[in-house]
């Protein structure tokens, strides 16, 4: 089940821009097809746009 840039704000609240919502969506199906564990693509992709959020300010 591949994510969209749409499903990132019932995800995190970080995802507040379209850049970082495109963002979470490409992390987290980078990873779901990498790993397959949908849980650990969730995670990764919120930590990632986190991180993003607090470098952007």
């Amino acid at each position: 089940m591949p994510w969209t840039p749409d499903e990132a704000e019932k995800h995190t609240h970080k995802a507040t821009t379209p850049v970082l919502r495109n963002l979470w969506a490409k992390v987290a199906n980078e990873c779901l097809d990498r790993t397959g564990d949908e849980g650990r693509a969730i995670r990764e992709a919120n930590a990632v746009v986190a991180r993003h959020a607090q470098a952007d300010g």
